[in-house]
């Protein structure tokens, strides 16, 4: 089987790529490609991004959050996080066997004297725990599936940007995931992961026999399009989660406050405030401005101070109240920037 060389550890490009190459690519062979991303989140394709991630801590390590095309869940991916991905031509969606483009990366760690095992969900396991996930999507003809394979990934980073939770139980959460997961270098611990991906290249090119497929121009080109219009974007990333209410409470020195919203497309579609804080001013009178506006606590501080004046909430500090929409710590030097 050939191999595509992707073009760096960029997120947002790399997905764009896995995109790009299932709709465009129509090759009459199946080809594959092993690549990496820098400290990243990727979310599935149906998923609310909002609910998935702890945008705090996102926002802190200047993280990227990318949607795939696929389903499945949201996954972190860092430089100890192996990526795989298999381009198939199959005639119809319904002749898709997940196990059948599992089994090559089981065929391949087993060549390694790697013991891994095929789980219930067609993930990949390795004395019980979980070392790669996988995901699909089907179109024009085409199959793609990709994977991760967990060589020594930050399970503390992968707790943390994945869910909003309070701090004392993230070292709670991260005991958990260890118990779940395992890194392949507890298995192979005499090769670095640049031997492993060579080994893996070098079994699924047929020993090697099988060459590069290399992209032209208009390929690389149209992939950057894909990644600078659609996969880098809020809209995408965002902006396609499905539509969901938003509820938080929160105890203020101002009093306390409820905020309910409804969201559509990543944007406030209609909002409330509730609580016993003493507004000098009704807030109703400025609810136009949140309509329509994205749904991040960058967007509500601006509106917010925007309309300081009214003292619509009393003495509730504008950042605090904005930091209720998703726990994001909004810092306004940024926000102005």
């Amino acid at each position: 089987m050939r191999y595509i060389n992707y073009l760096g550890t960029d997120a947002y490009t790399n997905i764009a790529m896995d995109s790009w190459l299932l709709y465009n690519l129509k090759l009459n062979e199946p080809v594959f490609s092993l690549w990496q991303d820098a400290p990243s989140v990727i979310i599935g394709r149906n998923q609310n991004t909002f609910a998935e991630i702890n945008q705090d801590y996102i926002d802190q390590h200047d993280i990227p959050v990318v949607r795939r095309m696929s389903g499945g869940g949201a996954v972190y991916h860092d430089l100890g996080n192996i990526c795989f991905t298999f381009f198939v031509p199959v005639s119809s969606s319904g002749e898709v066997n997940f196990k059948q483009f599992v089994q090559p990366m089981y065929d391949a760690l087993h060549s390694l004297g790697i013991q891994a095992e095929i789980s219930g969900r067609n993930d990949l396991e390795i004395d019980g725990k979980k070392v790669s996930g996988n995901a699909q999507r089907y179109a024009g003809g085409y199959l793609m599936h990709h994977g991760t394979l967990l060589w020594d990934a930050d399970v503390d980073a992968m707790v943390h940007s994945l869910n909003v939770a309070d701090e004392k139980f993230m070292s709670k959460a991260a005991k958990s995931v260890r118990s779940r997961v395992g890194n392949i270098k507890d298995y192979a611990p005499d090769i670095t992961i640049e031997q492993f991906m060579a080994a893996l290249q070098y079994y699924l090119t047929n020993n090697g026999q099988d060459g590069e497929y290399v992209l032209n121009d208009t390929q690389l080109a149209g992939i950057k399009q894909w990644r600078d219009e659609r996969f880098s974007t809020w809209a995408w990333n965002y902006g396609a989660s499905p539509t969901f209410d938003f509820n938080n409470h929160a105890k203020l020195p101002g009093g306390s406050i409820d905020v309910h919203a409804n969201v559509t497309a990543g944007l406030i579609e209609d909002i409330d405030f509730q609580g016993d804080f003493l507004g000098v001013r009704d807030w109703r009178d400025i609810k136009d401005a949140f309509i329509g506006q994205p749904f991040e606590p960058a967007a509500i501080f601006r509106i917010l101070e925007q309309h300081k004046e009214g003292q619509y909430f009393g003495t509730i500090d504008n950042l605090a109240l904005s930091e209720l929409f998703t726990g994001s710590q909004v810092e306004p030097e940024r926000i102005n920037s």
